[in-house]
Parts: C-alpha cells; structure tokens; sequence
C-alpha cells in the first residue's frame, strides 16, 4: 500500500508528548538529581582547587570543567560517566514500553507513520537532554562567576558551547542506542541490561581490550620499531570505536586549548611549535571535528539500524 503525504505527520506532536512524559517522570527526576548532586560536587571541589593552586591562566574559568580534587574527579569525567545513563534511562522502554502497554496499536491506528512515531520518540528525549545539558551548564557558569569573581572572556564561552553541542551528541549516541535494544527486545528490563552492558564495556573494559585486539592484530617485531607505532596506531583506532574516546579527545581539546594533536605525535612534528601556548577557537573546533562527526555519524547508523528493525516489526493489537 502506498503512503499518503508526508511519513512526518504527527511528528511534533509526538515529540513534545514524549518530552513531556519524561519531564515529569519521577525516573527522569532521580537521575538529574544524581547528576546534579555530582556536578556540584565537582564543580565545588574544583573551585577550591583552582583558589589554592592557580594565581593566573587565560582561561580559568575553563578550569572549572576539568579540574579535579580528590576523592571527587572533575565535572567533565563525571559527565562522561553519567550521560550515558540518562539517555538509557530515556529511552530503554521507548518502544517495548507502547507494546508492553499494549498501546502500539492504538498509536499507529492514529494518521501517525512509524516513521514519525519512532523519529518524535528520538526527538522528544534529546530534546529534554539538551534542556537538561543548557540547564546545567548555565548553573555551573552561574557558580564559577559568583565563587571566583570573574566572568568567562568570549572565547571561553563558545569553547563551553563548543563542549555543550559535543556533550548533547554524546548523549545521542547512547539514546540510539538504548531506542535499538529497545526495538530488539520486548521487555524492558532485557533492553536496559543490555545498554548497560554495552555501557559498562566502553566505559571500563575498552581501554583493555584495545591492546589485546592491536597486539593480535599487528604483533610488534623486536627488531623493527616501526612495528610498535603501526601498533599503537591500530590500538588508538580501536580505542575510538568507542564513543566515550571521541566525547573525552573532543572535551580536551576544546577546554584545554594547549592541546594541540590527538593521538600520536614524533618529536620531529614538534619542531617550532610553542608548547603550551594555547591554539585558537576555530583550530581546536578543526582539531575535534573527526571525533565530532565520528560522534554523529555513530548516531545516525544506530538509529538507522533500530529505524529498519522497528519498520520490519509486525504490530498486532
């Protein structure tokens, strides 16, 4: 059977239902309450730290992102961590949750397309994670201004910017994810399992089985020290399959403007440079822009993947 106009009909309304549910879902509550409590921590600690140990830098308000006092790491590694579990949380039960509910049926009997429903489901989470994100950035500027007494210069705010857009792509990676095991598993609790497996491989067994899988595949030769950067390049490509080592290589170098390679580098390629002098915005934007695109390229081929499964999917009321 042919469709009539457009497959996006319904789209919006789909999307801000979906937003809606999860603004006042206590799931979603508890969650921002967890990254918040964590945030401020960090960002307290930081502070202190900053206070203590650094008299002048260019980019201090920079510092509150990346600066850590222990026990407690700094806000960028606790968002990294945490990011990823607001988006499962998300969008684990966005699709097995309508069948569970037996409420498939009905929406789809609706003028509403499959491909409006599941693309207005996508939307509707990133768009409450993008709030989330903007809301918190906008505290932690508001708490470094207040606690330091300064106000960011121009270009540490498009470099926080800069962090925000790649934070919110981040996110999207792992809702797609979570919407795919959505798609593939009928209950819940198995598509939440699993995208907390997923998450608990790149997040802490990754970095361990990059090595393993780059020694295999390319065995460094003792008497050939080519070998062993062929290997260390391998293992560096490894290591960015994960969307974890994208999100970290892009946060260093746009808030840490004295990063000026990601990955290898020969002290012959140093000749010239001025170490720790810092690179211009739009320098560090070029530097990031692979891990920037390998980020949404990740969530475009996920959600096409949970796109072709979804429409493959018989619907029975």
């Amino acid at each position: 059977m042919r469709r009539e106009g457009s497959p996006f009909i319904g789209l919006s309304t789909v999307a801000m239902k979906e937003a809606a549910d999860h603004m006042m879902s206590p799931r979603m509550h508890l969650v921002m309450l967890l990254v918040l409590l964590t945030a401020f921590g960090s960002i307290y600690a930081a502070i202190g730290e900053i206070k203590n140990t650094i008299s002048e830098d260019q980019f201090l308000f920079l510092r509150i992102f990346t600066t850590a006092r222990d026990p407690l790491p700094s806000f960028v590694a606790f968002l990294g961590f945490l990011l990823p579990l607001v988006a499962i949380a998300l969008g684990f039960d966005a699709i097995n949750g309508e069948y569970n509910r037996r409420t498939m049926s009905r929406i789809l009997s609706q003028p509403i397309y499959r491909d409006a429903l599941l693309a207005g489901k996508f939307i509707g989470s990133l768009l409450v994670i993008g709030i989330c994100l903007v809301t918190l950035w906008l505290l932690v500027t508001g708490m470094g201004i207040l606690m330091l007494g300064l106000p960011p210069s121009g270009e540490e705010i498009m470099r926080g910017l800069g962090f925000l857009i790649a934070s919110l792509a981040y996110a999207g990676v792992w809702l797609a994810i979570s919407m795919l095991f959505s798609t593939l598993f009928r209950a819940p609790a198995t598509s939440a399992l699993a995208g907390l497996t997923l998450w608990l491989i790149f997040t802490i067994f990754w970095s361990m089985i990059g090595p393993l899988l780059a020694g295999a595949i390319a065995p460094v030769d003792p008497l050939d020290p080519a070998t062993a950067v062929h290997q260390a390049e391998i293992a560096h490509a490894i290591a960015r399959l994960s969307p974890n080592t994208l999100f970290g290589e892009a946060t260093l170098a746009l808030l840490n403007p004295a990063t000026r390679a990601l990955g290898l580098i020969f002290v012959s390629q140093l000749q010239g440079a001025l170490l720790g002098a810092p690179l211009p915005f739009n320098q560090s934007v070029l530097l990031i822009w692979p891990q920037f695109c390998g980020l949404i390229a990740a969530m475009l081929l996920v959600y096409t993947i949970a796109y072709v499964v979804f429409q493959r999917q018989e619907i029975r009321a």
